[in-house]
Formats: C-alpha cells, structure tokens, sequence
C-alpha cells in the first residue's frame, strides 16, 4: 500500500472494499469518521498490538511467482520408488483441469446446504462407492484426512463399540494389537491417539499373537509394510470369536487384484485413496478412505453422503445421519472429526469413473508384472526378496556394503528406495515405464557387478496365489461405464460442478468459515512438478524448497501470533485443536502434575472443542455465558478455583463465536495461568486479529490457525483444510515429532498426521497470501473483515435483531442475527436459509452457535456492491416475513416456506402458488441483469433420507425417473 492508505498491488485485488469513495460511503453508514475509531470501539484498547508486523514487505503477484519459481529449484524431482502409502500416478488431464484447477469445485464450501450442492454431493457418493465396492463393505464416509488418523478414528471406534469385558468383568479390555508391518507413520499416529484415552498399543507379528481377554482389536496392513501379500482370514476368524474386532489398512489399487478385507471378515478397513490420480504434494492433501460394516453406521466418524428426495419426490443428495456432528454430540463425541478431504475425493472419484473396472485391473495387473519382473531380475543377480507373494512392493536383504554401493547408483540416476538398517525396499508404481524398470534393474546389477536384463519389462508372472486373488465384481454401477471418452466426462464433471454454488457465483456468507478470495496466483505453485511430484520421505537435500517454505511460513504463523514455535503438521482445525491440548498434556506431565485433566470451555464454543478435549484424555467443565453472550467471568472463577488442582487448560475463541471482541480475555488467561493451568486459543476467528492483536499477546500459551479459513486455502467443496499450532516457550518442546523426519521439539509428542508437515503442498496457498499482502495488506486485510460485518450489521439491525454486540455496538468480522422472533408466524431459520438462495447467496451459518439464528460473516475479499446485494436480500426477506405475518402469505404456503424454487417449478406448466412466478425467481430486480444460480432440487427431505440410508450409487433407473418426479 502506498503511504497515504491507498491500496495498491495484490492487496487492491484481494480486499474488496479498498476503493477510497466506496469506503467513505460505508462509514457514513456505519456512523464512523475513520476506520481507525471502527477498529478503536471494536478491539479492546489493552490488546490492540503496540507496532507493526515484522513481516517482508508485499511482492506484486509477478514478483511472487518469479519468486516462487527460483524455490522450486530446490526441489529435486527424482523417481521415488519408497512406497510407504505413497505413490506415483497419472492425474488424468481432464480431471486435473476440470477440478484440481478449477475453481468451480476448488472454492465450493461443505456441503451444509444440500439444495446448492448436489454436484459435489454426487461425486462424493462416487467416492462412497469406490471405497465400499473395492473393500467389500457396504458403508464408507465421504473421506478423512489421511491413512494414520483414519488409523486412529478405526482404533477409537473399535474400542468405543467393544462390549467385551476384561478377565475379572469388571471393565472393557484397553489393548490394541498392531502387527509389526504396518507403516512406521501410521503406527506413530496411532500411538498419539491411543495414550490419551487409556489405550495400550501392543507390536508383534500376526503370525504368533493369539489374542487375549485384554484386547478389543487389532490392526493389519493388506498388503504389509515389507510387500507380502498375507493369508489373514483364518487368525481373523478366531479373533472375533475372541470378540477381538479387525481394522485393516489397505489399498484400493491392490484390492481391485486381491481379495478385498470385507469378504474376510474385517471390521473396517481404511486407507489412502492417493494413487487414483491425486498427486503426492510431499504428503498431502489425499483423501484417507474409511468403511465399515452396516452395524456400526451409527459409529462411523466423518460424513456420509447419502440418498434422499426433495418435497417433489425427485432424488436427492445430502449429508447424512448428522446427528455425528461435533456441535451436538460435543464432550460425549467419539471422534472430533469435522471435516475432510473433498476436492481430493472428488478427484479419486473421478479417477475411477475415468478409468472404469476393466481399466484399473488392468493398472493394477501391470504394476504388479512390473514388480515381478524386478523381482525375477533380483533372483537371477543373487538378490533374493523376502517374499514371493506380494502386489507392487519388494523388500531385499543386504548388506550395508551391497546396500551403499546401490544407494550410490541409485542416486546416479535420481533414483529413491526406501532403506532401513536391513533392507532395502521398492514400491512401484503405474508411472513406472519400460524405461525407468531398466534403470532399476540396472542399478543393482552395476551395483553387484553383474551383466544387466535387457528382457525385464516382458515378465508378466503373477506373483499372488490364485486362493488370494478377487474373483467377483466391482465398479458394476453402469456409472463406471458410461465415460470413455474425454468429451463424456468433461460433460459429466461440468453437469455437476453446475448443480452447486461457489464463490464464482457469490458470497458465501458463512460465519465462522471465512470464504475470502483464493486468489489466483495463490494456487498456481500447487500444480507445479517440483511441489507437486515430491514424495514425502525424500531425502532433506531433495526438498530444500519447501524446507524453506516450511521455515518461512512458521516464522510469519510465530509473528502473527505472537507465539515462539509452530508446528506445521495437524492437517484440519480439529487436527490442531487435539494437537496443542496433546501439548498441554505433555507439559504438565514433564511437570509431574499428569492429574491436571479438567478442561474449561465456555457454553459458546466450538463443538469440536470439546470433541477434542475428550480425545485428549481431558474431563470437560462446562463455563456458562451471559445474556450478552459473554463468558461468565463469575462462573470461569469459580469454575477454576473449585479444579484448580486438577486444571489443565481453558479453551476459548477470540473474538468469541458469538462475534464479539470480549474485554474480559486477559484476565481469564491471568485466572486459568493463576491455578496453574494453560490456555488454548481456538485460532478459527483469527481472521479479525491478524496484525491488530494475537494469542500471545493476550496470554494464551497456545494456538491453531484455520489456513483454509484465514490464510485463504479454499474449502474444496469441505477440504482439504491445514491446522498449525502455534506456541509460546513452555509448550515448543512438545511439538509433534514424526518417524521419517527431524520436527518437533526435543520432548516431541508422537506424529499427528501420516505426513511430517500434513498436507504439504498447500501450504504453499498460504505462503502466497502473506508474501502477496505483506504486513500492511494483512492488517488491511483484518480491517477491512470487521468494516464488512459491521457495515451489514449497519443496514440491518432496523429489521432483524443483532444477538451480539461489544460494548460500543460494534461486532467483530461476524454477526448473528436472531430469526426467533418470526417462529410464531411459522417462519424458521431455515426458511431464511433457503430463501436467500432464490437470491444466488448461500446460506450463512444455520442455527450456531444459537439455535434458530444465522450468524454471517462477509469476509474482506467482498465487494461494497455485493454487500449490498446481500442486505437488499435480507430486507426484501424481511418483507415477505411480514406479508407471512400479516396473513397476506399463508403461513404453510409461501415465498419462503416454498423455498428453493427450481428452474422446473418455475417453467412448470401449472402454477397454482399464491405469488407470481416473478416474485419466486427474480425477487430484487438486480437478479434479472446478473447470472441467475438455480438450485437443482427443490427442498431436500432430511428425514427420509436417514430412515432410509443409502450411501452408494443407486440404480442408474433413479437417475432417469427422478428427473420426471417434480413437476
């Protein structure tokens, strides 16, 4: 920005109100001389931070991208045949345009409201579908994070579900087998999830473990970390008749060959669904896959997608069985699961739809022959592997000489395997060519001075007993056979991405969601080989571009906070909650005070908070809040001081969720520090901080940052999401460690998620963001989200009620508007919520964190014109709220109640609603000159679709009927 508050570069193009006129107007409104009074009534003066940023100075977007591409050179992009849940594949074109690049799917929000997200909603049952059709089970969630904490949600669920009791009955059993060959880093999570809630992992090999009455289940990986392809089904037989319940993880390309878990008996098998098109990212994002038996739909964490119909009887998509969620099942939740990997679902999903079964087998059929090929060429130098039935890993023993002079070969040609003190191992993958299969080949025979295979490539032995092998079908929906060509699918996927709402067509005004721009130049570096193609367990010398990254972003997370260490690694916001709570764990338990368990957490909060705290091992105590929506600075007292023994932490976001700036946020740190416990920040609503004031500053010892929220990593239709902690001295030596890689502090807590630094590659989005806004553009950036709350608050509160306000009646970078005092006239919430999309807006937050309220917040990155489009909505609603009040609409036959009106019911042949058809569709006269956005179905039945529950593709017959249903 130039020196007289005039916004120049990326900082004009992000902020949406920066044109100097346009913001004078909207301060008369909000009866403001200055952005400066603005802030000065909304932020406590004791926290308002004392200086600047001390961050470089904002790059033009050319600059950034010249800047990024000489960090990409430090990227060394070599084949890595490492394996370990990891793999090289071919993103087809078509998908990496039409989605991965898109940002018609990229900037789409959670599928909350189902009537503007049948598109996304569609794909994810494909994804549902994939997953329950290649493991052979008939339930699968709409994706998790990744293989490790889908490992741990497998482990939880199991222990939750067990009714076996321990040998003397008084107690269920609390130990987990986990077999010696699963992935190191998912052995890793599993530990950190377990020891908190009582659990005791127990290793060994599967072969020799008989059970016992101590144990509620046990964990295989199919096929194992060192490639062998195991005969599990006998020992799963005899567990369960022990009531011992089986988690497998597996991989759904293997299992298009081998006999999926679910004909053998397991529980629940999960995985990552990486290589079926999502590039590797150095880690992330890759949609984890987890699915179950029917019995335990109840239990199964994360969303399911499932079938419903609207109030025509047309079929339709929405989220199911949402009692799982976090906000109501709060401290007696299992998982805290609230999120996950959508866009990367959407495009394994596609995947298979691209290919079809007959085309994945065939992927499948020749990375195995490729790996029996090397296998035979290792036999014929001496090199035998230890197994002889395995699907595209092999593990050879050597010497550490013999193993030296390979890897020095290997690196000759840009190679990577896997070494470990015994072995060396390759995991191939359907990128290897002829070509690169010489090379391997080569390497061990230079290495071992022996005459190099000129015939590898033409091995086609199938190396896995026929008794193993799949023998039924799979992908039989004739959806996974429709599009063999690209025209097809491009049909397809733009059919879909048609059907849903995204900030391509407006605000997506959802509080506590914070949907700003992802800008453009943002995204770029993400779909670059050098970021995109790095496995995560390459050699530091191979990464040095994002080992910058990772340094830089930590320093700007550190600054921005106010904190002195980051981790960089939880891969969600709930990821991040649970991981600085684990922190707090270990720091009073390195201070051998392990009793401190009890958890504060205000009535207003999160629901994940308490989700999390439980995970942690934690006891919650619930704080009550005011009428104002305050915390009860009485009742925190009191609270604090009868557990002051036992206090462990005090969670609480600032702003608080109901949008305010609480002046009271010191001294509940001084009170919670006083009897000897620590706060937690829940970084959600860091979005009104940034630059202005931060965690540390105020006094909390730890934070997390939503980056898909404030540090403008889209949503992707639900994620993917990263979740950073950040920490002040106390807390820096118990930041996540991980197996493969040098992170965390020197009292390192067990790795939180399967990847070092989580979902790599998009951190890259949020780097952007800081280096493209600078320290000027980023407090302009906080600003400028409360200019925009308030200015809405501003043109509304003559016509609804405002529930929250600070104590000079300003609200912080959101507001929630009270829709109760309409419920006598028959008008909900929800009515509203669906009203405002014959207006083109998505709904904002519906009913939190206040039943029967909307809470909206409009983000920097809108425009003054949009704003107005979104109060000239929600004025003209309150109009037809009165015309349902005053008995000139029926009370269950009106504009609202009627809501969403379809493009069908529009152009119907009859019409027999007591309002015209213009009324419906164009109600503010702007709707006629701007693009129109039709939702796709009319209002979806929530309830039949959970008594009925079907969580895959239904009959393709469905797709054709239902469209002739609405009339």
């Amino acid at each position: 920005m130039s020196k007289q508050g005039i916004m120049t570069g990326f900082a004009q193009r992000h902020i949406g109100t920066s044109d100097p006129d346009e913001l004078k107007e909207m301060l008369s409104v909000l009866n403001a001389d200055s952005l400066d009074q603005l802030i000065a009534e909304t932020i406590p003066s004791d926290i308002r931070l004392p200086g600047h940023l001390d961050i470089p100075a904002a790059l033009s977007e050319q600059e950034y991208l010249r800047h990024m591409r000489s960090i990409a050179e430090g990227n060394k992009v070599f084949r890595s045949y490492i394996g370990l849940g990891y793999y090289g594949t071919h993103t087809p074109s078509v998908i990496k345009r039409n989605i991965f690049e898109n940002p018609g799917w990229y900037t789409q929000y959670t599928p909350y409201q189902a009537e503007i997200s049948q598109g996304r909603l569609e794909a994810l049952l494909n994804f549902q579908t994939v997953v329950s059709d290649l493991t052979g089970l008939p339930i699968a969630n709409a994706s998790l994070l990744d293989e490790g904490t889908a490992a741990g949600e497998a482990m939880g669920m199991l222990y939750h579900l067990s009714s076996k009791k321990s040998k003397n009955g008084s107690s269920s059993p609390s130990k987990f087998f986990v077999d010696q060959n699963i992935f190191p880093q998912t052995l890793a999570v599993l530990k950190s999830r377990a020891k908190p809630i009582g659990i005791s992992i127990v290793t060994g090999d599967w072969k020799t473990w008989n059970g016992g009455d101590d144990f509620f289940g046990v964990m295989l990986q199919y096929p194992d970390a060192t490639g062998a392809v195991q005969d599990y089904s006998e020992k799963v037989k005899s567990w369960q008749a022990d009531q011992i319940k089986v988690a497998v993880a597996s991989d759904l390309l293997a299992l298009t060959l081998l006999t999926p878990p679910g004909q053998w008996g397991a529980d629940v098998v999960i995985g990552n669904t990486q290589r079926f098109g999502v590039p590797i990212g150095f880690g992330g994002p890759h949609a984890a896959f987890f699915a179950t038996k029917e019995e335990y739909k109840r239990a199964i964490p994360g969303r399911i997608i499932g079938v419903s119909v609207d109030k025509f009887g047309k079929r339709a998509l929405r989220m199911a069985l949402g009692t799982r969620e976090q906000h109501i099942k709060r401290e007696k939740a299992t998982s805290n699961i609230c999120t996950a990997q959508a866009l990367l679902a959407f495009m394994a999903g596609m995947y298979a739809v691209y290919h079809g079964p007959q085309q994945l087998k065939k992927i499948a059929t020749d990375v195995h022959a490729k790996t029996a090929a090397v296998y035979q060429h290792l036999k014929s130098i001496g090199l035998v592997p230890i197994h002889d039935r395995f699907f595209d890993t092999l593990t050879i023993p050597v010497s550490s000489e013999i193993k030296n002079r390979i890897k020095a070969e290997a690196e000759i040609r840009k190679i990577n395997f896997y070494y470990t003190p015994d072995d060396i191992r390759i995991s191939l993958d359907e990128t290897v060519s002829k070509e690169d299969l010489l090379d391997i080949c080569s390497v061990f025979s230079l290495a071992l001075n022996k005459k190099e295979s000129s015939d590898v490539s033409k091995a086609n032995t199938m190396m896995i007993p026929d008794h193993l092998l799949r023998k039924d079908d799979y992908l039989s929906h004739p959806l996974f056979s429709m599009y063999r060509t690209e025209t097809e699918l491009m049909r397809y996927i733009k059919s879909l991405e048609n059907k849903d709402l995204s900030l391509m067509h407006a605000m997506i005004p959802l509080g506590s969601c914070t949907m700003k721009l992802n800008a453009a130049s943002e995204m770029f570096p993400v779909s670059w080989p050098e970021f995109s193609s790095l496995h995560p367990f390459v050699p530091d010398a191979q990464a040095s571009g994002y080992h910058r990254i990772f340094d830089e972003l930590s320093a700007y997370l550190c600054e921005i906070t106010g904190m002195k260490a980051c981790s960089l690694q939880p891969n969600s916001g709930a990821q991040g909650e649970l991981t600085g709570l684990l922190t707090i764990r270990a720091y009073h338990e390195a201070n051998g005070q392990s009793y401190r368990n009890i958890s504060l957490i205000p009535q207003s909060a999160h629901g994940t908070n308490p989700a999390s705290a439980v995970m942690a091992g934690m006891e919650v105590v619930v704080v009550k809040c005011d009428e104002r929506g305050n915390i009860d600075m009485s009742d925190l007292n009191a609270q604090a001081e009868k557990y002051s023994d036992r206090l462990a932490a005090a969670m609480v976001t600032y702003p608080s969720t109901h949008g305010v700036f609480e002046t009271t946020i010191k001294e509940l740190c001084n009170v919670i520090h006083k009897h000897g416990g620590l706060v937690y920040l829940d970084g959600a609503n860091m979005n009104a901080q940034v630059g202005l004031t931060s965690p540390g500053f105020i006094g909390a010892d730890v934070c997390h940052l939503n980056l898909h929220k404030t540090f403008a990593i889209p949503h992707g239709g639900g994620g993917p999401g990263m979740g950073p902690i950040c920490v002040n001295e106390k807390l820096a030596p118990f930041l996540p460690g991980h197996p493969f890689n040098k992170v965390g502090g020197s009292d390192a807590i067990d790795a939180v998620s399967s990847a070092a630094w989580g979902s790599a590659s998009v951190l890259l989005i949020s780097y952007g963001y800081i280096r493209m806004l600078g320290p000027d553009g980023l407090t302009s950036s906080t600003i400028h989200a409360i200019l925009a709350s308030n200015y809405i608050k501003s043109r509304l509160e003559k016509y609804f009620e405002i529930l929250y306000t600070g104590e000079a009646g300003r609200t912080a970078h959101e507001l929630i508007i009270d829709l109760r005092p309409f419920k006598p006239a028959g008008v909900s919430a929800e009515d509203v919520a669906k009203r405002l999309i014959d207006y083109g807006f998505h709904a904002p937050t519906l009913s939190f964190p206040v039943p029967g309220t909307i809470m909206i917040e409009p983000t920097e990155s809108e425009s003054k014109a949009e704003l107005d489009l979104f109060c000239d909505a929600m004025i003209q609603i309150h109009k037809e709220i009165d015309h349902v009040r005053s008995g000139l609409q029926p009370a269950d036959n009106n504009l609202l109640s009627n809501a969403p009106h379809t493009l069908a019911v529009i152009t119907g042949d009859e019409w027999t609603l007591p309002y015209s058809r213009s009324e419906a569709a164009y109600p503010l006269p702007l709707l006629r000159h701007r693009h129109k956005f039709w939702a796709s179905v009319a209002r979806v039945d929530n309830a039949f679709g959970d008594r009925n529950l079907v969580c895959t593709c239904p009959p393709i017959e469905s797709y054709v009927t239902s469209e002739a249903v609405e009339s």
